[in-house]
């Protein structure tokens, strides 16, 4: 299972104004480093959570299979279309009764053919994500990016190595922590 980007979430300038005031920075000569820091932040965010913060455009290539397969990114809010993918790299678009779709409550989405294809993958186009804007996303979860991209600043000379995200920004994102058992 392969999962790429293809509509990365838009980050309003807003995301930047929070960050820059939580800084005490009124110049604008940090700002493309700063928007790189809440882009990165949104990013573990989301890895530390297992859940996409931002709804994002993104396909996931999958086996072409009869059962029903998990799609790894949530949650997905939609599930937009299923690609046959050759060996080639060339895809061609399912028919739509050549699959079935399922979103759940809890935002799980999954795909299942229900007809035999001759390529041996598929790939399934969604989008997932807490929330549709900056604005919308839990305070917990806005207010732990904007603090993680704040260290994240104020640490960019150090060169300890510290890669987990620091304990109050945890603390911020652990209401929203999905785990599974495997």
């Amino acid at each position: 299972m392969k999962r790429a980007i293809i509509a990365p979430a838009a980050l309003p300038a807003t995301a930047l104004a929070e960050l820059k005031d939580w800084l005490a920075i009124t110049t604008t000569r940090d700002d493309e480093a700063l928007s790189g820091l809440l882009r990165a932040s949104i990013d573990t965010c989301g890895a530390f959570t297992g859940s996409m913060p931002l709804e994002t455009g993104c396909e996931e290539t999958l086996r072409a299979d009869y059962g029903w397969q998990r799609i790894a990114a949530s949650p997905v809010v939609s599930i937009t279309g299923v690609e046959r993918l050759a060996s080639d790299g060339t895809r061609r678009a399912l028919p739509v009764d050549g699959y079935l779709i399922d979103i759940t409550a809890s935002g799980c989405g999954r795909v299942r053919l229900t007809r035999t294809i001759a390529d041996s993958r598929i790939v399934v186009k969604f989008t997932a994500g807490l929330s549709a804007d900056w604005a919308g996303l839990p305070d917990g979860l806005r207010h732990g990016v904007i603090r993680l991209a704040a260290h994240q600043y104020r640490e960019r000379d150090q060169a300890h190595g510290e890669h987990a995200p620091p304990a109050s920004v945890a603390a911020l994102w652990q209401p929203w922590r999905r785990m599974r058992l495997t």
